[in-house]
Parts: C-alpha cells; sequence; structure tokens
C-alpha cells in the first residue's frame, strides 16, 4: 500500500539533482565560485532527502505493519521538510548568481524551496494524523497522500530548473555536492531521525 507513495518520492523533483557532472569549463571564476558555495551547502541535505527517500522504499518491499509505515514515513517527511528549508537557506546566503537576470531566478528559486519544506511539514502532519488500526482507512490516507507528493514533485519547479540551466548550471554540475547521492545509511536509520513535532521545519502556519 505504499508503493504509490514510494514511487511519487523517486520521482520528485530537488534541487540540481538532474545535474550530470558534466559541465564546462568555459564558466566565468565567479560564477564558479558560486556554484561552490551553494554546493558545498547543499550536498548533506541532498543526502538526507536520499535516505529519506530510501527508507520509504524499504517500507514498501518489506509490506510493513501500517504503524511501522507511519512511523518510516512521518520520519521521512520532516526529515525531507528541514532538507528543503536548508536548501533555500543555503541558496539564499550564497545570494543571486553573477548572471544576467540572476536576482529573479535567485529570488525565486529561493521561494520554492521554501514552499516544497512547508508542502512537506504539512505530508508529516497528514500522515501522523492516519489511523493506523483500520488498514483500508490507512491505505485511502496513503493514496491520497501520495497524490499530493505527485503535485508537489510536478508543479512549482520552474525557477529551480532555470537556476540549474545555461552557465550557472554548468558550473553547478561541476561541484561534487551538487551531484545526485547515493543513500548511504541502513534506510531504517530515516526513522531514529525523527524529532519532536515542532522541530518540524515549517511545520507552523
Amino acid at each position: 500500500m505504499n508503493t504509490k507513495l514510494a514511487a511519487a518520492l523517486s520521482g520528485g523533483a530537488v534541487l540540481v539533482l538532474t545535474l550530470s557532472g558534466c559541465g564546462g569549463d568555459d564558466n566565468s571564476e565567479k560564477v564558479n565560485d558560486w556554484a561552490k558555495k551553494v554546493c558545498d551547502q547543499v550536498q548533506p541535505q541532498l543526502q538526507k532527502i536520499a535516505n529519506a527517500n530510501a527508507a520509504i522504499q524499504q517500507q514498501t518491499a518489506d509490506n510493513s505493519k501500517p504503524a511501522d509505515v507511519q512511523k518510516t514515513d512521518s520520519a521521512a517527511f520532516q526529515q525531507i521538510s528541514q532538507a528543503y528549508k536548508a536548501l533555500g537557506t543555503a541558496v539564499d546566503s550564497a545570494g543571486p548568481p553573477p548572471v544576467e537576470g540572476g536576482e529573479t531566478t535567485h529570488k525565486e528559486a529561493v521561494k520554492e524551496l521554501n514552499a516544497s519544506s512547508v508542502a512537506y511539514a504539512n505530508l508529516h502532519k497528514e500522515v501522523d494524523a492516519l489511523d493506523t488500526k483500520d488498514q483500508a482507512k490507512f491505505a485511502d490516507g496513503l493514496k491520497g497522500i501520495a497524490d499530493e507528493l505527485n503535485k508537489i514533485s510536478s508543479s512549482g519547479d520552474e525557477a529551480l530548473q532555470k537556476l540549474q540551466s545555461g552557465e550557472v548550471g554548468s558550473a553547478m554540475a561541476k561541484q561534487k555536492g551538487c551531484q545526485k547521492p547515493t543513500a548511504s545509511v541502513p534506510p531504517n536509520a530515516a526513522s531514529s531521525a525523527s524529532a519532536s513535532p515542532s522541530a518540524s521545519a515549517g511545520g507552523k502556519s
């Protein structure tokens, strides 16, 4: 019953994960410096997202009980929410990239990352509210969450795509910190990352 959730997560859009690491060598020094500043801060957050995704996918493979699924998914969404918030902070603190139109692209990208943080914080709350004692209701609830995940991942990433295109995208692609990580911890470790509900990034309205 968690399969759609895992599929939706694996298809989720996240900053610079589409970069292949084959950027050109013709970027200006200022652009390369900006990319390094961002990517050095981005890597730990991308790792957290990869680990959270792996945790949900592992639950799918294990066909776990509703209560276990709820615990893992809740922790994963909280972790992803916090990671997006940190990504927004990283991009914001780096300032606009030194290219034409950089200020507008920068502003919109930060806005999108923060919005994603809030969206995942809301999913964290929704998972916590599901009834694990009624498997049919729980499955229906997960389906609704999966549908919301699809909406999050299929909309609102125009500025992020623009940020990782052209000269800036080429410079970021050369940075190891901006390339897609592989989950490096046991999937169930993500559940231990769960903090108190009040710690959820963007959880306050």
